[in-house]
């Protein structure tokens, strides 16, 4: 597999990424960590069906329980402080400060052996970060004190998610059949703060199942391995840049869908992210 190629593979997480909010719109009211036991329990399965098929359970049986243990927390973690600061802060501002994870995976990315972060990558990802905040801020910024333990736990959660993706790169020896392990964890972990925290509320219709499905198969299942195999083989700094489309690309769904209305915000902010990947795909050329 060539460098280029990995780097396409771990794009296509950030396209099913794109798709989070509209299947998660259409499972509510399923409470979140409901959701989380739900969606990594299909994404493991899935992922336990593939090894086997493969016949390549051996592998993971030579993986360090250390590993399992980083990738389930990473997983986990990311999830459950994500949905945390959202409960204690306002999703508009928790959700940007919660989005710095591609900006922080490409100045972690520097750290690695053999990485050589340019002043391109740093420039591009925080052109790219503006172009997101348009879209996360479109309905305005208030900041409230009251919010700040949310505003907080949004900022581990960026460098939660951010220092699995680049600690991962240094896992490389590390068999993606190992995600399966993980969202199989996840899923475990899951339901006791499910049953701690909320009241189990089942989809009310198929588009609500549907909806659980196609996240368990999707942003909270392929998108991982795919994610796996381009932070582990590709241009990592390349992979956060380009990850700020997310939130654009899942704005476009959301309005296809009618969900969401379309805006100069949306514009301005397509311009940017485009100009900020283009700047850091520029300085990997040169690299």
């Amino acid at each position: 597999m060539t460098h280029m190629t990995a780097t396409g593979i771990g794009f296509v997480a950030v396209l099913l990424w794109a798709l989070l909010a509209l299947f998660t719109a259409g499972s509510a009211p399923v409470p979140a960590f409901q959701l989380n036991a739900l969606t990594f329990a299909i994404g493991g399965t899935v992922g336990v069906l593939w090894v086997v098929v493969r016949g390549t359970g051996r592998k993971l049986a030579q993986v360090p329980w250390t590993v399992y243990a980083f990738g389930t927390a990473g997983l986990f973690g990311y999830h459950a402080l994500y949905f945390s600061a959202l409960r204690l802060a306002p999703p508009a501002e928790a959700g940007l400060i919660a989005y710095l994870w591609p900006l922080l995976i490409v100045l972690l990315s520097g750290l690695l052996p053999g990485e050589h972060l340019r002043p391109g990558h740093i420039i591009g990802a925080l052109v790219s970060f503006a172009g997101a905040a348009l879209i996360v801020l479109r309905n305005g910024f208030a900041f409230d004190a009251a919010a700040t333990p949310g505003l907080l736990l949004a900022g581990l959660c960026a460098l939660t998610w951010s220092t699995y993706s680049v600690v991962s790169r240094r896992l490389g020896t590390v068999p993606t059949e190992a995600v399966a392990v993980f969202c199989v964890f996840t899923a475990l972990l899951s339901v006791p703060a499910h049953l701690m925290f909320e009241t189990t509320i089942w989809p009310g219709d198929l588009f609500g199942w549907l909806s659980v499905l196609a996240l368990g198969l999707g942003p909270v299942g392929l998108a991982f391995y795919v994610w796996d195999i381009g932070v582990k083989r590709g241009d990592i700094q390349l992979l956060g840049v380009a990850s700020y489309a997310a939130p654009l690309l899942s704005t476009l769904v959301l309005i296809a869908a009618g969900f969401a209305m379309a805006s100069w915000q949306l514009l301005a902010a397509a311009g940017l992210i485009t100009v900020g990947a283009g700047i850091a795909a520029l300085a990997s050329r040169q690299r």
